[in-house]
């Protein structure tokens, strides 16, 4: 990106002005067309109500499914809008006919809440989760993913596309192909890779898309979105529990569910969020994820080489490919006081202890991590400002 380009995003982003935002795997700042399109829609709500405020804006509703299409290179009919990640992973998690003795596949590095599903339908419904090996490398071994879905013939294949806990970018086309030759279900978990990486869910191969608008994508907190695949739709598959939004009540003990994604939507909805969402979509597009997001991991990629020349901290991250998510350890030091020291500096990142990645810590032998995650609008004076504040922490 030229001066002018960055010049202008960083104007659409007035919190660039005092502070140094590495904190995107988080909660992305918010450019001032989203911050628009949310505020629009409040002040609408206030002066006609919020019934009729939905009406007035449902052409520009359905311009949110419009966006998304274009960012996913889908069609609308394949996006569903959600209250956020978790919901429309659980969303698509219910739409899978478990049975006693089914099998998860899934890696060593699934977001945390992503696990304790797993977890909660093997104590339920008897499903068997295995998690592949970690290639030496680094991300899932696909060999031996390969090896176990062609022995254990899974019920469903689910995974994160990029974990929270590690700049790493898992190899989701391969596994989308591993998963077609098998006619196995796959999941993929987006929520850090929409708004960094330029995503084309049926090339991808997976049934299931599940992202947030609050990360990458720069979008508000409080709103998420699921990608179905044409597959699903002809299969009728569906949530455990559908509503008014997703399905037409048509007898005393009959129901009919939507034709289309819809059928994985509830009927409330926070339509400023909503709106949101749209603009957020129309931002990336505008600003284009490929490019925007290769800024990000070049910014990431210099972050990783500073540190590592830093006594005392070590880089996390391990894999073939890696993205805008820098994680650290730093010796004798706890990750929240080194999160803290930075905020007061201006400095956002975030933390993790070892319960947001039991497996992947514990093989990299430390209990928590400092994540650092840049963004476009970020700069190498930045990031040579942040390296300069922990190799003050660490002195």
């Amino acid at each position: 990106m030229d001066a002018v380009d960055l010049s202008q995003l960083r104007g659409d982003t007035p919190a660039t002005s005092h502070l140094v935002h590495f904190n995107n795997a988080g909660a992305g700042l918010m450019p001032e067309p989203v911050v628009a399109a949310v505020h629009d829609h409040l002040r609408l709500e206030t002066r006609v109500g919020g019934y009729e405020a939905a009406d007035a804006a449902r052409e520009a509703i359905r311009d949110v499914y419009r966006a998304l299409a274009d960012l996913l290179h889908t069609d609308p009919s394949q996006v569903a809008i959600t209250e956020n990640a978790t919901a429309s992973f659980q969303q698509a998690l219910s739409a899978i006919p478990f049975r006693g003795g089914d099998r998860i596949v899934t890696t060593r590095s699934d977001y945390v809440s992503n696990q304790i599903q797993y977890l909660s339908l093997a104590r339920r419904f008897g499903v068997e989760i295995v998690r592949a090996p970690d290639h030496p490398d680094g991300g899932v071994d696909l060999a031996a993913l390969e090896g176990l879905v062609h022995r254990l013939r899974p019920r469903l294949v689910a995974m994160s596309h990029i974990p929270t806990n590690s700049g790493l970018i898992q190899d989701a086309a391969a596994v989308g192909r591993i998963c077609r030759a098998r006619s196995t279900w796959f999941l993929l978990d987006a929520c850090q890779s929409i708004g960094q990486l330029d995503l084309d869910p049926a090339s991808l191969g997976c049934d299931f898309l599940s992202a947030t608008a609050r990360k990458f994508l720069r979008g508000p907190r409080g709103v998420g979105l699921l990608w179905i695949s044409q597959r699903v739709l002809d299969r009728e598959l569906e949530p455990l529990f559908p509503d008014l939004r997703g399905a037409d009540w048509i007898g005393a003990d009959l129901y009919q569910p939507a034709p289309d994604a819809t059928r994985f939507e509830n009927w409330e909805f926070a339509y400023a969020l909503v709106l949101g969402l749209g603009a957020a979509a129309r931002y990336a597009i505008a600003v284009g994820v490929e490019r925007g997001g290769g800024r990000a991991a070049r910014l990431a990629a210099s972050l990783r080489t500073s540190l590592s020349r830093i006594q005392s901290v070590r880089v996390l991250d391990r894999g073939p490919r890696l993205c805008a998510i820098v994680t650290i350890a730093v010796e004798g030091a706890a990750p929240r006081d080194i999160v803290t020291f930075l905020r007061d500096r201006d400095v956002n990142t975030s933390w993790m202890d070892a319960s947001s990645a039991v497996l992947d810590f514990a093989d990299k032998e430390v209990g928590g991590a400092v994540r650092l995650s840049p963004h476009y609008y970020n700069t190498d004076d930045e990031v040579e400002r942040v390296v300069g504040h922990l190799a003050e922490y660490v002195g």
